[in-house]
């Protein structure tokens, strides 16, 4: 049986939100941690299928011990603000009440002239637990015919 490596908490709650979605039977997926902690897991599951979610930054410490690896450009968040465009991403945040929030990060010096899809980056990593939480709020939010490439891809490998 196969088993999904992901960096982080958030891959694994993105996957796993669309696989119920999907109505895809998910493996075990393990999060390792961060990219460097790739080799140590694939190390404990050897003799296993190994895939994995990995941001492009990353891809090569997966690349290296793993079967197959799915890498999102330049991260989950980032394709999830591809697949869904900024206003669908902006109505998530509206829908938790958050773009009050949102708005007056964007007017922040250092933020004011950076595109939105960076300002969204750090609004998402900004604070302890948003990473996850809108990982799950992304995917369900998203269009099944419109789920991003790379996490696609995984799924139909399953």
């Amino acid at each position: 049986m196969s088993v999904v490596l992901v960096e982080g908490e958030s891959d694994r709650i993105a996957l796993e939100t669309l696989a119920a979605r999907m109505g895809t039977r998910m493996p075990r997926i393990r999060v390792v941690g961060g990219s460097k902690g790739a080799r140590r897991v694939a190390a404990e599951l050897a003799g296993e299928h190994l895939i994995g979610l990995v941001d492009v930054g990353e891809r090569r410490d997966f690349e290296r011990v793993l079967d197959t690896v799915f890498v999102c450009d330049p991260d989950l968040e980032a394709e999830f603000v591809r697949a869904l465009g900024v206003e669908g991403v902006e109505a998530v945040i509206a829908e938790q009440g958050e773009l009050d929030s949102f708005r007056s990060l964007q007017r922040q010096p250092f933020q004011r002239d950076r595109p939105v899809e960076a300002q969204l980056a750090r609004f998402f990593g900004g604070r302890s637990g948003n990473k996850a939480r809108y990982a799950r709020l992304l995917a369900a939010a998203v269009p099944l015919d419109r789920v991003p490439p790379p996490l696609a891809a995984l799924l139909a490998s399953l």
